[in-house]
Parts: C-alpha cells; structure tokens; sequence
C-alpha cells in the first residue's frame, strides 16, 4: 500500500507494517519493565545511599514511563494488525498513535540523560547490583533511541510527500511540458533520492573500502534501487509480501505441469553433442574460474584448511617467473589460484589482480591437461562496465602480446575463455572480439547475467559458447523485461490478496523454512489466463499517474519498444537437482543436465535457492557430481527443479 503519512510526509513504510517491529520493541520494554519493577521492590525502603532518594525518584518514573510505552506499543501493535495491504482502513488511527510515541521519547531521552548523570555524580556508596541495574537500564534506554534514529534514517524516502507521485501527464498542459522547471525538480529529487540509497548501502557495506571501484558499484546500485519501483506506491514489506505470494503460485504451477519433454543434445547443432564431454570440459573450467575470485573464494571453499595451505605463500613474491601487476595481497591470491587449479608457476603466462573501474583481474595459463591457453576473468561489481571490462581486457591480451607468447610457447594449443557470473558474461563478449583471430576458441560461461546479448548476437555465440546455468539461478534470469514483468505480477499478487500483511509474511517464511503445501491465498491462478492481462483494481491505486500501468502492461508502450528482449550467450546447459521437494540436512541430492533454450528464462523464478544457485561453489559442486557421478550432501532447497525450464 502506499507509505503511511506522518509529520506531513509520506514515508517508506506502511502503516501495517508496524507489527512486527513493534511487538520486538513491545518484547524488550516488558522485560526492562519488570527488571525495574523487580528491583523497585527488593530495595524499597533501602535506598540508603547518598544519592538513594534520586535512585528512588528516578526507578519510580521510569517504571511509569516505561508503562505509557508499553499501552502505546500495544495499541500500535492491535491497530497495525488490522485491515489489509490495500484496505488500510482500520489502520487510519496510526499516524495518531505514531505521534504519541514519537512524544514519549522526549521524557525517555531527558531520563536517560538524568540516569547517566547520577551514574556519574550520586552512585558512590549505593549497592552494586542497584548501580548496575541503573547502568543496564541507561545503556537499553541509548541503544532502543539509537536503534530508533537508525531505523529512521532507513524509512526516510527522499521523494515523499503528501501526494503519491508527479501528476499524470493527461492532466500536464502544454505549457507544463515545455517548462524545464518541473523535469529540473524531479531530476533533484531522483538525484537526492539516489545519494541517500548510497549512503545506506555505505552504511551497511561500513567494512568494505570506500575507493573508487566500491563508490561506483554503490553508485550504481543505488540507481537501480531508487528508480525501479519508483512509479509504484509499494513499500519494501510490500514487494517481501508479493515475493512470497508469488513463489507459492510458482510452486502451485509447478506441481500442476506435466513432464516436459527433454532434448539430448544440443539444440543449435546439427550434429549430435556428447552431452557428458560438456560436463567433463564444464567442471575443469569451472575450477578455474573460482580460482579467479582470489583467495577470499578459495578460504570460503576450504573453511577448515584453506586459511593454513595459503599462509605460507602470503607474504611471498615469484616476480621473477611469472608476470604479476598490481592488487592487494598479491601472495595470497596467487597461491590460492595454484591450489584451486593445479597448476606450476611455470603455466602462467600472465596474471593481474589490478582492480579498478572496468578494470577487473584476469589470468593467462597453460592448461597442458586440455592443451588449451586458458583465460579466466574474474566479475565486475557492474553490469553497466562488462563491454568496457572485455574491451579492457582484449586490449591487453593482444597489444601487450599475452596471447602470442602464450602461442609462441604452445602453438598447437586452443584458446578458451571462462568467467563466472559477471565474469561469465564478460568471457562471453571478449569471446566474440577475439573470435575473429581466433576461430576455434570455446568460451565456458558460468551463471552469466540474462540481459546480455541481442538475438542475433546469442544465435552467433552458439558455435562457441556455452553458458551453464544451476538450478532458479537469479542472475541468468536478470534483464529489464524479466524485472518489468516481475513487478508487473508483484502488483497482482499485492493487489489481489485479502489477507493482512503479518500473516503472509509469517505464513511464507514458515513455508520457505519447513515446506509444506502452498497457502491458498488468492492469487492470479485463481482468474482465468485472458483476464490476467486486464487490470485489477487495487493494481490500478498502487501505480502513479495513470499512464504507468499502461506503461507496464502495453505492448505498443515505450517501455516495451525501448527495451528490447537480451538473451544469454550461447547454448544454454541447465543444471537442476533430482529428488524430493523437500530433503533434510545431510541428504545425498543427485543433479541432471539438459540443453535448454532461452525462452525457458524468459522469467524470474521466486525461491530460497535463487541466491544459492548462483555461488560457483555450488555450481562446481553440481558439476563435479555429475563427471564423478557421486551424489553430494546439501541442505534442502526449496523444491525440486527436474521438470522446470527443460526443453
């Protein structure tokens, strides 16, 4: 639903989404409350101290301060509760009740500043356990007004206001249209509203460094997650919500769909592909695009023993017999891509861990067990700078002359290109710069972003990529249409749900937790297919401006003509996990490989493991189980994937 209004703005939370931090906050303020109560009653009549008649005083107003808290955390607890996402009626008394908490903070605040005072100055000669006491309660009292100033900071939209959004454009006139003071206006405010996006994702990400690099990625994310859900009037409880509602239609669908039929090979050449050569080629490169992370990736695979097999090499340098620029950490990253490939120091051929803008680390090495020359591309923090990192890096290859002294040593050997995720797609598109010069290379994609490549440009790739994706991988299945038709549903399933937002939320997480059947919530399953392209009526009231809507749901619309569909690079191996829905830790999970086709990730798949899919241990795991065909202890995953997006 829209965000609640109070203090005459509009905020980025719902007036039903108090619930659950309120009923926290309730939790603490009902312990603190008999904690002080408690000992209230041991020392009454005791405080004998010299400051014990201000320890008195200050117990006895806390504890009546401390019970206005609890009544107003209540009533905002019961009110919150009530009504449902887009019939906040029964909520309309919150804003009110807001304001008389927000009151109370005032006395908690000035009390605190008196507890810390007599802490100081009037504690000398009173008990221990009444002085700690009063210590517990001052400290509780800055951490609940801090943790409230934080939680602030992150409610606070930029672009709120009374009104839900901009004026329509069939209600602008002309003379509204041609002024450039309106567009300057909103340019400021999506400006604003960008530059505190970035400063929560640098609040949160505090420990990572804040060079260049870093402030260009936040950057970056920052735009995607100011603007996206810009033109809606949904709250982030509000996308959890639809997410969670739309995984369990998922799920619904799924369990309704008949086996697909499945192709053995693949479905651009003409000659039939050995399936388990694939696999075989797959895993051995996928080693060495994990080797590309560096030795953070090689500690987080190895838990137990990777930290001791690379300490030794960490402060060590061989300049002398490999070529090696720049980085942190130079030894350690080093040693750890020698432990993760098997390989000599005598095989490389180059190696930089130079990491800057669209400058992203990379190695060159002699892979005499495929007698290839193997280039391995670590990923970009931006989807934006993949094309200027794989022209950064064909650059480098061929002027400096990396590629004809590898050539030179092993001129019998092919050249194969490998990167995971973003990695993965910036293999794909050097693949295609060098396919010119290099007509046999084979480029291995792993995970690689959906919104890469044009049709033309995907059916070019066939005859010499391979993008091998695991499971309701996120990433494969990124691209502008896929996050426009995402949210297209996500207002549906908001929308037209009649249940409050506690219940859903609580209800999806028990089902993501421990399974179960789907919640019979109404959802889109419950309309007929040609009435899903129609508009609801709650949908039409979370849209700003009514030309929006037709934005997402016309073909004909600029959105549509302006953001063409991107496929992804090459044949498509899809890997996905036979067995039950539901597995307990420690279970053996068997996978299967089949050749899919774009079309089958057309669309974002909603589950538990669509992160988890998408970590390259995993996905070496996957592969490493099907060459050695052995099965691998795995947590459960939220269903099974045997018979989805198969050909």
């Amino acid at each position: 639903m829209p965000g609640m209004i109070a203090f005459g703005r509009r905020w980025g939370i719902a007036s039903d989404d108090l619930v659950f931090s309120g009923s926290f906050e309730l939790f603490v303020r009902v312990l603190w409350w008999i904690g002080t109560l408690a000992l209230y009653t041991l020392h009454k009549g005791k405080f004998d101290c010299s400051g014990g008649r201000v320890l008195h005083s200050y117990l006895v107003v806390l504890l009546v301060l401390l019970a206005f808290i609890i009544l107003s955390l209540c009533a905002i607890v019961y009110v919150s509760a009530q009504g449902t996402i887009t019939n906040p009626g029964p909520r309309r008394s919150i804003p009110v009740l807001v304001y008389v908490r927000a009151m109370l903070y005032v006395p908690e605040l000035i009390w605190a500043i008196l507890g810390a005072i007599w802490v100081s100055d009037d504690s000398r000669g009173c008990e221990p356990a009444e002085v700690g006491a009063v210590i517990a309660a001052v400290v509780a009292s800055w951490i609940l007004l801090l943790s409230t100033g934080v939680g602030v900071l992150f409610v606070f939209d930029p672009l709120g206001s009374r009104h839900p959004g901009p004026p329509s454009q069939e209600q602008l006139g002309v003379r509204d249209l041609e002024s450039s003071e309106g567009s300057q206006l909103l340019s400021t405010a999506r400006s604003v509203a960008v530059r505190v996006w970035e400063s929560r994702l640098r609040l949160l990400c505090c420990c990572l460094p804040q060079d260049e690099s870093h402030r260009a990625a936040f950057s970056s994310i920052a735009q995607l997650v100011s603007g996206f859900f810009s033109d809606t009037d949904l709250v982030p409880s509000d996308i959890a919500v639809g997410l969670a509602l739309l995984h369990q239609e998922q799920d619904k669908k799924e369990q309704c769909r008949d086996p697909d039929e499945v192709l053995p090979h693949s479905p651009s050449s003409p000659i039939a592909e050995d399936l388990e050569a694939e696999l075989e080629k797959a895993a051995h490169c996928m080693q060495f695009a994990i080797a590309a992370y560096g030795w953070p990736m090689y500690v987080y695979s190895n838990p137990l023993t990777g930290a001791c097999k690379l300490s030794g090499n960490c402060c060590k340098t061989q300049s002398a017999e490999y070529d090696i620029v720049g980085g942190d950490n130079m030894g350690c990253h080093f040693s750890s891509i020698l432990h993760s490939t098997g390989l000599q120091y005598r095989d490389f051929i180059y190696v930089s861990f130079h990491n800057q803008i669209y400058e992203i680390p990379f190695f060159v090495a002699l892979d005499h067990k495929r007698e290839a020359v193997l280039v391995a591309i670590r990923g970009t923090l931006s989807l934006r700078g993949m094309s200027q990192a794989a022209g950064y890096i064909y650059k480098k290859l061929l002027n400096d002359g990396i590629l004809n002294q590898a050539f030179t040593i092993a001129p019998e050997y092919k050249l194969v290109i490998t990167g995971h995720s973003l990695g993965g797609g910036t293999a794909s598109l050097l693949a295609i710069l060098l396919r010119s010069s290099f007509p046999t290379l084979q480029c291995y994609a792993f995970s690689p972003p959906g919104g890469l490549m044009s049709k033309a440009l995907a059916e070019y790739s066939k005859d010499f990529v391979v993008s091998v994706v695991l499971g309701k991988d996120l990433v494969p299945r990124l691209s502008y249409p896929n996050m426009e038709d995402l949210k297209r549903r996500i207002l549906k399933m908001v929308s037209n749900c009649n249940k409050p937002k506690y219940r859903i939320l609580l209800q999806g997480c028990w089902y993501e937790l421990f399974g179960g059947d789907p919640d019979d919530f109404p959802t889109e399953m419950d309309r007929r297919e040609e009435e899903l392209s129609q508009p609801l009526l709650g949908e039409e009231t979370l849209i700003r401006g009514s030309s929006s809507y037709h934005s997402l749901a016309s073909e004909d619309s600029p959105v549509h003509c302006a953001h063409l569909p991107l496929y992804l690079p090459g044949r498509i191996l899809h890997i996905t996990e036979d067995g039950p829905s539901r597995r307990s830790c420690f279970s053996q999970v068997r996978y299967r490989a089949e050749w899919s086709s774009e079309t089958a990730f057309r669309s974002v798949l909603i589950s538990p493991r669509m992160i988890a899919d998408h970590m390259p241990d995993a996905v070496l795991r996957s592969l490493h189980s099907m060459t050695q065909d052995r099965p691998f202890n795995l947590c459960p995953s939220s269903l099974s994937n045997s018979h989805l997006n198969v050909i």
